[in-house]
Formats: structure tokens, sequence, C-alpha cells
């Protein structure tokens, strides 16, 4: 059971990590447009600044999850890094239970208000609604959920070879 649950979280990480990098590489090649256009050309382009903001919300919401099943997040550690072994541990479920709640109560109101604004159109971009550009808070929380619950259950999986690509240290 463990070894099938990492298969598919090694899966959702490597998914996450791709759908996390093109929204980055989107958002990087899509502002330029914008700027180019309105200061260039003198024409204001409408739908550039609405799909920058949905990859920077993809980007920030699913590569949270990521950086979290990576270890790779800010963490302050002068505090636990003084204490007995056992508190450490202790101080790290706390953490994890933490995170846990958080991701839940982030999960679950980001769900709401998707439902409350997914009829709302976006006014520059009609082709999406607000709701459906807010997607990504509710996946990313929900895919946080499932590796704080896969670090709880099985530990830290910072050390394993999938989630060390592009780790050079």
């Amino acid at each position: 059971m463990s070894e099938l649950y990492l298969k598919w979280m090694d899966r959702l990480y490597l998914f996450a990590m791709a759908v996390a990098g093109i929204s980055l590489l989107v958002m990087t090649i899509v502002i330029p447009i914008g700027i180019f256009s309105r200061y260039v050309l003198n024409r204001g382009e409408s739908w550039p600044e609405p799909v920058a903001i949905i990859c920077m919300v993809t980007f920030t919401f699913i590569g949270a999850a990521v950086g979290y099943r990576a270890g790779s997040h800010i963490a302050v550690n002068m505090l636990t890094d003084r204490l007995p072994e056992t508190l450490k541990i202790l101080c790290a479920r706390v953490v994890d239970l933490l995170m846990l709640l958080i991701s839940g109560i982030m999960c679950w109101y980001s769900y709401w208000l998707c439902v409350e604004l997914w009829e709302q159109p976006v006014a520059e971009f009609p082709l999406l609604t607000s709701g459906e550009s807010y997607l990504p808070l509710p996946i990313g929380s929900a895919i946080l959920i499932l590796f704080v619950l896969e670090r709880l259950l099985f530990g830290s999986q910072e050390n394993r070879p999938i989630v060390l690509i592009g780790n050079h240290g």
C-alpha cells in the first residue's frame, strides 16, 4: 500500500512541478508581450494581465505543494536544531499537523470561492470565468494535503531520487 501511494505521489509531484514550471514560463513570456504592446505599439492588450495573474496563482499554489514535498520551503530551524532528537521529531509532527489544518481550511474556503464565482466572467478574458481562474487554489491545497499526509505516514520524501531532481546538494 505504501509503495503504491508513494508511486502516485511521485507522479503527482512531477505533474505539479511541470504545471508550476509551465505557468512560470508562460508568465515570463506574457508580461513582456503586454509591455511591448502597450509602450512600443501604443496599444494596450487586455489579455496579458489576466493570463499572467492566472499563471502566478497557479505557480504559487501548485509550486508551494511541490516545494513542501521537496523540503525547499523557507524554514527557521534555529530553535529546533538545538532540541533533543525526540523533541525535534515532535515539533516536526506538530508543524505537519498544522500544515494539514491550514491546507484543509485553505482548500475548503477556496473551493467555495470558486463555486461562488463560477459564473462570473473575467472582463478582460471572456473565455474564462472568475471561478475557473481561481481553481489552482483548491487544487494546490488538495495536492498539499496529499503531500502532508504522505509526510505524516511515511516521513519526509526530500532525499528520494525523484524529489532530488535538479537539486545538487
